[in-house]
């Protein structure tokens, strides 16, 4: 190989969409009794937080685009955790709150980060306190970009 530089070991970028993956992949087997996707779950986690928030507001702060939270937010919808209506200070915005299904959702799930965190440090030996030390690091270099 010419360029050492291109070598995917030394990718920081793979690894980091290599992480997501899996860590999507890792919370599957837990939703899956309540029906709902890892995407679903972020949607959530926002709404839980505060609840009826402008569908502008939940793609920011997940940092998607709307064309990717829409079709999310109409799935969440169909299956009664969500509703959307259209905001009475202005018409083309809608506000997604959730149904009592999705408040009651929340106590149902509220485990499941505990359950990955420890499925990591059991796995590989890695400390409560490192992935905790994780967190500030990786709000540093999404702030970057």
């Amino acid at each position: 190989m010419a360029y050492e530089q291109l070598k995917l070991d030394n990718q920081l970028c793979f690894r980091l969409y290599t992480a997501a993956r899996l860590v999507t992949s890792a919370y599957t087997p837990f939703f899956k009794p309540f029906g709902i996707t890892y995407p679903q779950y972020l949607v959530l986690m926002v709404l839980w937080e505060k609840d009826n928030r402008v569908i502008s507001e939940i793609t920011d702060l997940l940092r998607l685009e709307t064309n990717t939270v829409t079709p999310l937010l109409q799935r969440m919808e169909k299956q009664g955790l969500i509703i959307r209506q259209r905001s009475m200070v202005d018409s083309r915005q809608r506000i997604v709150s959730l149904t009592k299904e999705g408040k009651r959702l929340e106590e149902q799930i509220k485990d499941v980060p505990n359950c990955l965190a420890r499925q990591v440090v059991k796995a590989e030996g890695i400390t409560t306190d490192e992935l905790v030390a994780l967190m500030p690091l990786l709000d540093k270099f999404i702030a970057s970009l």
